[in-house]
């Protein structure tokens, strides 16, 4: 349940086209919700301003069948990453209203309750290679649940510089960026020499045998002498999505 659900239901109450006794029903699941393999946190959305995703990696296809089918009665969007396409397809095969993203490894649903004019702009999200593409796909179709706007500029690495500087014009227009590089990470410090806006930077397991599934990557990001730029975990997505959310994100009304 979100803040505009909430004050929805109180704004009824105030007009007396709802009973209290009629949202007492609609709290009752506030803040949580037992099920046999996972306690839902229906309250993250009210409190973060992010509603519970799902991580499906390690989690069996019954687990994700019986999470996903409470979330999808809730009035909220639903993300579940690293589902494996084998589960994903098992998956939908028992429940109606997801979709499966196969670059990203993601299933959405509940499309119908993103969230509307919660953002100060775009947010771009920028890619080394067309490797890096599974990540940079995770934060997109996160922050699009989100209810953030999005633009993405795909394939622009330092291994040929003049494919980012084409886009400076992007760049200068964003309200923050996520860079999502492999190899030796260099992208990000060099986007984030180009634009005023706070930079993510986001390591992948994309390299060779010294690249060390990532390390390299994370530690160049980590070394940076570019300012304004921070850095998430490896091949993390979805977390770089919701921090450019919580950047992104208009204030309280």
């Amino acid at each position: 349940m979100n803040e505009q659900e909430i004050r929805g239901l109180l704004r009824q109450v105030q007009e007396k086209t709802l009973s209290i006794n009629e949202a007492v029903e609609h709290f009752r699941h506030l803040p949580t919700e037992l099920l046999s393999s996972a306690r839902l946190d229906h309250h993250r959305q009210l409190r973060t301003g992010l509603p519970e995703a799902v991580f499906g990696e390690n989690k069996s296809t019954e687990h994700l069948i019986e999470i996903l089918g409470a979330l999808l009665r809730q009035k909220d969007v639903v993300v579940a990453t690293r589902v494996a396409p084998d589960k994903a397809a098992a998956v939908q095969s028992r429940l109606n209203g997801l979709t499966y993203h196969d670059t990203a490894r993601v299933l959405t649903g509940n499309d119908q309750y993103i969230p509307k004019d919660c953002s100060r702009g775009t947010v771009v999200i920028v890619t080394a290679g067309t490797s890096d593409l599974p990540v940079a796909e995770e934060a997109r179709l996160s922050l699009e649940r989100f209810g953030h706007p999005v633009q993405t500029v795909y394939d622009a690495g330092v291994a040929g510089l003049h494919r980012i500087l084409a886009h400076s014009r992007i760049l200068q227009q964003a309200t923050v960026l996520i860079v999502v590089a492999g190899m030796e990470g260099a992208l990000p410090s060099v986007v984030a020499g180009l634009t005023h806006a706070p930079v993510i930077a986001v390591p992948t397991s994309i390299g060779y045998g010294t690249g060390a599934g990532g390390f390299s990557a994370l530690l160049g990001m980590l070394n940076s002498c570019s300012p304004g730029l921070a850095v998430v975990n490896i091949d993390n997505g979805f977390g770089a999505a919701c921090m450019a959310a919580a950047i992104n994100r208009k204030p309280p009304q």
